[in-house]
């Protein structure tokens, strides 16, 4: 039976732990990430009074935690040189975890990074991928190494991307895939070898926390701007400019139309519905896009007053 200690956060983090359960392993320390978000006090607090999803999931399973607040922390290497596992399994976890840790597992250290290695590295590339227009992404199970996303994979299963899909949608789909693929990881390492892939660094792609963009550009086509705003949810919102104030639009709420009226310059608003919360704007490609139950971004005026004096 392998030994097991996760790191992470969320989601991710819940599913990993679902998943190596399953796969029959002990899981022997988990590391959550609220001891790494919250200082002590705030945590037993939150703890006590507003316990999150992943603290409620570790005590529904009883299951140890490691008293640390980085994976890079001396009190964190204690604790694993200590428990022995034969491999760490990471989601969702912000730090750069250094070689001195991650190579004490006897098997190594595995992140699951959500997307098909090695496209889209780096942070939420549930947002990327939706936002570059892609029909497949992805979760991959790779090797912890000094680079980012960069280590040798394990194991991949592809994760379709619907038409209507926004980043938490993407999200919540994916986390369960990698709930199958660490059982199926798992149960491949107890039982037989695998041999670690190599990513191919010509393929590679790199996104930073940088490239969330919030702005969106009518003079893109209309499908990419769908996309853009899709993608984004539920991290933050997209924004345009309306007269002299700025709106965001809801990604459930968003139409692509054909344009059969006599505007065509990209950015244009062909039409504005108080009641529906709605702006209809002219794209890149010479469609149009209807944007309802938008909200107005500056506080203090009611967005149908606004709709109101633009339309007027």
């Amino acid at each position: 039976m392998l030994k097991v200690v996760i790191v992470g956060y969320g989601e991710m983090f819940t599913n990993l732990i679902a998943g190596t359960l399953d796969a029959g392993c002990e899981i022997v320390g988990v590391l959550r990430g609220d001891r790494r978000n919250y200082s002590p006090l705030i945590r037993r607090i939150r703890d006590s009074i507003i316990p999150s999803l992943d603290y409620a999931y570790i005590r529904s399973y009883n299951l140890p935690e490691i008293k640390a607040r980085s994976v890079n922390s001396e009190e964190f290497k204690t604790a694993i040189l200590k428990l022995n596992p034969d491999i760490i399994l990471v989601g969702s976890w912000g730090e750069k975890i250094k070689k001195e840790i991650f190579t004490i597992p006897r098997l190594g250290t595995v992140n699951a990074h959500p997307s098909l290695l090695p496209l889209y590295r780096g942070p939420n590339p549930y947002y990327q991928v939706i936002k570059h227009g892609e029909d497949l992404s992805g979760i991959s199970l790779h090797l912890v190494d000094e680079g980012y996303d960069s280590g040798a994979v394990l194991f991949q299963r592809g994760v379709e991307i619907l038409p209507d899909d926004t980043g938490e949608s993407l999200k919540k789909r994916t986390v369960l895939v990698a709930r199958g693929a660490v059982f199926e990881l798992l149960n491949k390492l107890q039982e037989d070898v695998i041999i670690p892939l190599t990513q191919i660094e010509e393929r590679a792609t790199y996104y930073s926390a940088k490239d969330m963009e919030v702005m969106l550009d009518f003079r893109k086509p209309a499908e990419e701007i769908y996309a853009h705003i899709r993608a984004i949810h539920p991290w933050g919102k997209t924004y345009f400019a309306a007269g002299k104030e700025f709106l965001s639009p809801d990604p459930h709420k968003t139409y692509i139309l054909d344009n059969n009226t006599p505007f065509h310059k990209p950015g244009s608003i062909v039409e504005v519905s108080p009641q529906m919360l709605s702006v209809t704007v002219v794209c890149g490609d010479n469609r149009l896009i209807k944007l309802e139950n938008v909200k107005l971004y500056k506080k203090g005026i009611f967005t149908k007053t606004f709709l109101k004096k633009l339309k007027g």
